[in-house]
């Protein structure tokens, strides 16, 4: 242990200008030439040790454990058998823990060091599906470079984003990971934030190699529960989940991650068909594919293999390339080959895909590039990210209802009663996967209001959301039963001209491992919005969540509702510009809202049943709830503006036999007062084919930014890539036959036209 910790302490005296190991230098033109190189210069039990990763297990410039796993892993840094370190960040810890690979082990391969960056690292953007609500991809795109930068700063130079599984579920915690239900815009966003983390140049400082995943279907979890088993047919898997997956590959995405969930039956960890059939060899992906979190190991408990040695095998010889913290690799893989159960030519593959990433990032030209503590310190918290991460935030609000315009408020004169635990908490709005932000450093929307400060102002807490510490590794308690605020929020609300009501879930209760089987307002707040709307109905409901809700009392009730998310480190200056108008809202949603949770899944891309219709009045024998309406609350692509929008003179110009396009052109009019920004959205729906189509698809989506009375056409081509699909052996056709269209502001659009192929 002498060497190891001279070698900690040495460290620190180490500037960034260190010269790494001859043999690592190297240039993009020759990367194939310098991997085999190195390829030829390994071990067995180095190149099993690339594949091996690790999660932090200590601070690295403080003592050094001398026993137990901690002790052992140091020592597999040390011989060179760990590829990747993740949860290892801030500099001094990352370049410590470099120093060991590159100085005391034989070959001096660099560590590629990940960390969960999903929206933001210390300056925290909006949580992803609120950014998906934008549908901005310029502004997601900007966001997710925010986010590479800051992160590269602390030495991360790997993020496990995007996720881009496409999930129609609300009850599934990590829809707010994603883009939402459908694939064209999942497909959109995942190419814009893999260019955002990656840039366009991936050797540089301020970039960080992206993550595509969770391959694949992760999101059809059934009943929405974390990690459980999916069932979907062919069609569903081609031609929904594995869109974005594709467009993350289009924008050179360099790593894949695993889905923890089988997929007929076959852990995804383990499954041939989805990362060497089609990922490797039909995609032609040459990144590499990480595991998640011990998915090579639970293959023990899916029972699908008997045990480690068993799953270790599995794994390698489908494609996961990387094993994260299963240590099967590590422990079996060597045995494995030296039997004869693996070839070593897998291996190879393997190591080749990790080591080229690693000279793509310049780590062999410089292990510690991500190294300086001057730039850690003048990046982290950098006052320039708030303006991007705040952009970010009022881009993703959508106003759902604003009956009577209540709202903008007025800028004067006015007693505003602000309600909810919600409003004053600066942690929460963070939201979920923001493991690298501290707490307490959220703006609040009680703070956002208080800068208007012509209007006055009364704050009462109403009721606690949730009771007790909040840890993202545990489960939170909801407060089901204190009411004891309730009578002073009464009593604020009483005297006020509006009252804001911000309720909703705390910031932790969704993400991974936060399934709900209620999606309506947790604990008490639904009483005491009912309540408080007894003594005043000037409501504006800001909602603060992670996924949609059900909110069918408020949207007969309340006025004003604000779908605000969770929005991160400028929230409440967001929420605050919108509600008073300095920002006129634009969000639409990615996801439905349903009425009633029995609703879920809900989505507007469905297939027709054989009996869609009512065939008479009061028939029973048709696709229906008996309680409740088919419809969602608030569909795909809604939300309204503070001005208003008028599409007309839709026109279809059929080309397609002649140049292989059909045009489609639509005239946008601001009929309001105010300046304001449409996002107008095409839809087509096939109307026979050999493998049925959904009642509608989102194929192109424009946003346009009016002055009040102005007019602008607005025009979209139609290609093969539009109007084909995939059948169920996963081959792209396109078929002759009568197709739809149809152009608004959400996917219940009514201005439409036909034509024919």
């Amino acid at each position: 242990m002498k060497s190891i910790l001279f070698g900690l302490v040495g460290v620190l005296l180490m500037g960034c200008q260190q010269n790494p190991p001859s043999n690592n230098t190297t240039n993009e033109s020759n990367i194939d030439q310098k991997v085999e190189e190195l390829l030829s210069k390994m071990t067995l039990e180095e190149k099993i040790g690339q594949m091996n990763q690790y999660s932090g297990f200590m601070d690295f410039t403080g003592p050094q454990p001398d026993k137990g796993r901690a002790a052992n892993k140091l020592e597999h840094i040390k011989n060179g058998l760990v590829g990747s370190m993740l949860n290892v960040h801030g500099v001094e810890n990352v370049r410590a823990v470099q120093k060991i690979a590159v100085e005391e082990s034989r070959l001096g391969i660099p560590l590629i060091f990940g960390f969960d960056v999903i929206h933001g690292y210390k300056t925290i953007s909006p949580i992803p599906l609120a950014e998906a609500a934008s549908w901005d991809l310029e502004a997601m795109k900007r966001s997710a470079e925010i986010a590479a930068e800051e992160a590269s700063a602390a030495g991360i130079n790997w993020t496990f984003a995007p996720m881009v599984d496409i999930s129609r579920d609300a009850r599934w915690g990590r829809v707010m990971e994603g883009a939402g239900e459908d694939p064209y815009l999942g497909s959109q966003i995942a190419k814009a934030r893999v260019n955002g983390f990656q840039g366009d140049d991936l050797s540089a400082t301020h970039t960080v190699a992206a993550t595509a995943k969770h391959f694949a279907a992760y999101g059809f979890a059934e009943a929405g529960r974390e990690y459980n088993t999916v069932d979907i047919g062919t069609s569903t898997l081609y031609n929904v989940v594995f869109p974005p997956f594709r467009a993350s590959i289009e924008a050179d995405v360099k790593t894949f991650m695993s889905a923890f969930n089988v997929l007929n039956g076959i852990p995804a960890t383990g499954d041939e068909f989805l990362l060497r059939d089609i990922l490797k060899d039909k995609w032609d992906f040459n990144g590499f594919v990480v595991t998640d979190w011990d998915s090579a190991g639970e293959m023990v408990a899916h029972g699908f293999v008997k045990d480690g040695r068993a799953a270790a095998k599995q794994a390698v010889i489908a494609g996961s390339d990387m094993d994260m913290e299963s240590y099967h690799y590590i422990e079996e893989l060597k045995a494995l080959v030296e039997d004869g159960e693996v070839e070593e030519k897998l291996i190879d593959d393997s190591v080749r895909r990790i080591l080229k990433v690693k000279f793509e990032l310049g780590l062999f030209e410089d292990p510690y590039k991500y190294c300086s503590e001057e730039r850690e310190k003048e990046t982290l918290y950098n006052a320039k990210f708030r303006e991007g991460v705040r952009d970010m935030a009022k881009k993703s609000i959508v106003l759902l209802k604003n009956k009577n315009e209540l709202l903008p408020l007025k800028s004067s004169g006015q007693r505003i009663a602000v309600i909810g635990a919600l409003a004053n908490d600066k942690t929460s709005p963070l939201g979920s996967w923001r493991i690298g932000a501290d707490e307490e450093t959220a703006v609040t929307v009680l703070e956002g209001l208080e800068k208007y400060d012509q209007n006055t102002y009364s704050y009462s807490k109403g009721a606690d959301v949730v009771t007790g510490e909040t840890s993202f590794t545990q489960e939170l308690n909801i407060n089901t039963t204190d009411k004891s605020g309730f009578a002073e929020a009464v009593s604020t609300a009483k005297s006020a001209h509006v009252v804001i009501m911000v309720l909703g879930e705390h910031g932790l209760q969704s993400g991974e491992g936060r399934s709900r089987t209620r999606i309506d307002l947790p604990g008490v707040q639904q009483e005491l919005l009912e309540e408080v709307y007894k003594v005043n109905k000037n409501i504006v409901l800001v909602l603060q969540n992670g996924r949609p809700l059900a909110l069918p009392w408020a949207d007969e009730h309340i006025p004003a509702i604000v779908e605000a998310w969770q929005l991160g480190t400028e929230s409440g200056n967001a929420i605050a510009e919108v509600l008073y108008g300095d920002y006129n809202p634009s969000g639409k949603l990615p996801m439905s809202f349903p009425r009633h949770v029995g609703q879920v899944p809900i989505y507007y891309n469905q297939k027709s049943t054989g009996r869609p219709f009512l065939p008479s009045p009061g028939e029973v024998f048709w696709s229906h709830y008996t309680d409740e309406k088919n419809s969602p609350l608030y569909p795909f692509g809604y939300g309204l503006s503070y001005t208003t929008f008028d599409l007309k003179d839709l026109t279809v110009e059929n080309t397609y036999a002649d140049d292989g396009t059909v045009t489609v052109s639509v005239s946008l009019t601001n009929t309001g007062k105010r300046k304001g920004k449409s996002t107008v959205q095409l839809y087509i729906r096939d109307e026979y084919a050999s493998v049925t189509r959904p009642v509608r698809e989102l194929k192109s989506f424009e946003q346009a930014e009016l002055e009040a009375g102005e007019s602008r056409k607005i025009t979209f081509q139609l290609t093969d890539k539009d109007l084909g699909f995939y059948d169920n052996n996963g081959k792209f056709t396109v078929e002759e036959g009568s197709f739809q269209v149809f152009v608004g502001e959400d996917s219940q659009a009514q201005l439409s036209g036909e034509f024919q192929l």
